[in-house]
């Protein structure tokens, strides 16, 4: 059994990362069976000028890149932030079991919050998710980061 919570402190270490570049801090990491990390991501959106640079998108290439495969079926995706359509298509595109994802997106969520694309019946794979692990902490950080945005 994965320790999600672990986990998730490790993608949250990610996207305080992101912080450095300007990026909205979000964090992920891609975890084998046993835990261990096979990838990490962080938005790069501003650091690299790529919209397609969120971090289960950037941790998600890793992981293909370092596996030397892109059927990802043996992974866990630790994210901060549910995920996005963009990124719930490549989660589905990659074959990735099961996600775990700290804070809710009421504004673009598409884990079970405004979508869920993750476990749409009408879709070849399904993917089990897990939301609200360290929910407050997922949250407080993007809550500072858009405060901070606000004021300047």
């Amino acid at each position: 059994m994965l320790n999600l919570e672990s986990l998730m402190r490790a993608a949250l270490a990610e996207a305080e990362r992101a912080l450095l570049t300007g990026d909205v801090p979000v964090g992920a990491v891609l975890v084998d069976r046993s835990g261990a990390i096979v990838a990490t991501g962080r938005n790069e959106r501003e650091a690299n000028g790529d919209p397609t640079a969120h971090a289960e998108i950037v941790a998600i290439r890793r992981a293909a890149q370092e596996i030397g495969d892109w059927q990802l079926t043996d992974l866990t995706l630790v994210v901060t932030l549910e995920p996005c359509a963009m990124c719930a298509g490549a989660i589905l595109a990659a074959r990735i079991p099961a996600v775990a994802f700290g804070a809710w997106d009421e504004k673009a969520g598409a884990a079970g919050s405004v979508h869920d694309l993750l476990r749409d019946r009408r879709l070849p794979h399904r993917v089990e998710v897990t939301g609200g692990i360290l929910e407050e902490e997922s949250a407080m950080l993007l809550r500072d980061f858009f405060a901070e945005r606000r004021e300047n």
